[in-house]
């Protein structure tokens, strides 16, 4: 079937200035900087809540009526492993409602920002989609700085930001307080849960003390802290004082030192993939990985192709084999079709946060086609009606969409879990128990549940 396109928009001088922003932060904070000045002095507004939606053509007053969703996503940098695939899956869930008619009767527009990992670049990206682009919502972003970094300016624009993977606790701490009215989301569960999975496995696998290595940002701040409280409750001791590397960091000789002194039971490395792999090639190479002292990994760990970014030993052995970690399990009633046509867009099965970066992607268009509008406060105001119970169970998004047309109350049932949002916007979930093989291969092992409200 024939999908009628949207019209290229004319380039403004805004729009120019971004596409020409350089790589570097300093750039992307400049650049924020300008656009804010320009768009101030061309009088430029923010849509607001009292805009109405014309009945009789589905437009916005004082907006456009083709409901536009950015994604904010690590495109480069240190979650590039990441990144690349979650922003597929929000291109796949966009072609899928389009397939079916899109959103309001229009193609739904999907503008991408790469955060490049980063939170200034990930703040630059949030105000071009906000206040240039004038998105309803935005899938983004992963990293936990990043999304710390970009929050405020949604907010501030009343701009969804629905993240598939940033998991600190802080984000739970902002929303009870009222900071984000709202606006805030996530598909993958808090690391307040992560740190229960961890300290159960732990637990399981024997280990009576755990020292800790951790990136020094939101995400592995957040996680040192839930895992101690949890570990402790659960008779454990924490060895000595949790290790902390800055992000941009290249060498960790001291830093694994102290990691791995008084040789306790297991290390919990909390990292990203670039800079993990480093670190556990330090530590193979420094003859800490020979001993009794086990590695325990978490999701920021935890992508396909671990083994052949870290290596083999001298002896052809691969240097991951046999580690343990936890991940958020990806297992809602939509999983297997999210698969299928995933694994047939792209041959390859999706990655970690695939499935939370479409279910992402789908509630921001179920609420948009449910508010009748494309304003971001229309739009937040129906995120909860169109994915939490009461209303009909239903987990093909174009299925949902038509229910919606219809009248009907759903329930949207994802591919990452049921997408039930509490009133801090997190959502619940079960964790995956992962390892690598002698082979190389990532393998789920189990799942761990946790719970909370």
């Amino acid at each position: 079937m024939n999908k009628k396109m949207p019209k290229k928009q004319p380039t403004n001088l805004l729009s120019l200035l971004f596409s020409l922003r350089s790589t570097r932060a300093t750039a992307w904070r400049w650049g924020g900087a300008l656009a804010l000045l320009l768009i101030s002095a061309c009088g430029t507004t923010t849509p607001t809540a009292e805009q109405t939606t014309d009945p009789a053509t589905g437009t916005t007053t004082g907006g456009e009526g083709q409901l536009k969703i950015g994604t904010l996503l690590p495109i480069t940098g240190d979650l590039a492993q990441y990144g690349t695939t979650m922003q597929d899956s929000a291109s796949l869930l966009v072609d899928t409602i389009n397939g079916c008619g899109g959103v309001l009767g229009q193609p739904v527009q999907l503008i991408s920002e790469d955060d490049q990992t980063d939170p200034a670049a990930g703040a630059a990206g949030m105000t071009k989609l906000a206040e240039v682009d004038r998105v309803a919502g935005v899938v983004g972003a992963a990293g936990s700085a990043v999304s710390s970094a970009a929050v405020d300016i949604a907010v501030r624009n009343q701009v969804v930001q629905i993240s598939p993977a940033s998991t600190s606790p802080v984000f739970t701490e902002r929303a009870e307080k009222g900071e984000f009215n709202g606006f805030w989301f996530r598909t993958a569960p808090p690391d307040t849960f992560q740190g229960e999975a961890l300290a159960q496995l732990a637990q399981q696998q024997g280990f009576k003390t755990v020292s800790i290595l951790a990136i020094n940002n939101d995400y592995g701040n957040g996680l040192v802290e839930s895992f101690e409280a949890a570990f402790k409750q659960l008779g454990g001791t924490i060895s000595g004082t949790p290790t902390r590397y800055a992000p941009d960091a290249t060498l960790f000789d001291a830093e694994l030192r102290s990691a791995f002194a008084n040789s306790p039971d297991a290390v919990l490395l909390i990292a990203y993939p670039e800079t993990g792999s480093l670190i556990l090639k330090a530590a193979q190479e420094q003859g800490l990985l020979d001993g009794k002292t086990k590695l325990l990994l978490t999701d920021g760990m935890k992508t396909d192709n671990l083994a052949e970014l870290v290596g083999k030993t001298a002896d052809g052995q691969f240097i991951t084999a046999g580690v343990i970690g936890t991940a958020p399990s990806a297992g809602g009633p939509a999983i297997d079709e999210f698969r299928r046509v995933y694994s047939q867009k792209f041959n390859r099965d999706p990655n970690v946060f695939d499935p939370n970066t479409w279910d992402a992607a789908a509630v921001i268009a179920l609420a948009a086609e449910a508010a009748q509008s494309t304003n971001g406060a229309a739009v937040r105001d129906k995120i909860n009606e169109v994915a939490n119970a009461p209303g009909q169970e239903v987990s093909d998004v174009c299925q949902a969409l038509a229910l919606v047309r219809d009248g009907t109350d759903i329930n949207y049932q994802g591919a990452s879990g049921s997408v039930d949002f509490n009133a801090q916007g997190d959502v619940v979930g079960s964790y995956d128990v992962w390892t690598i093989t002698d082979a190389g291969k990532l393998e789920v092992q189990s799942k761990i549940e946790v719970g909370g409200s």
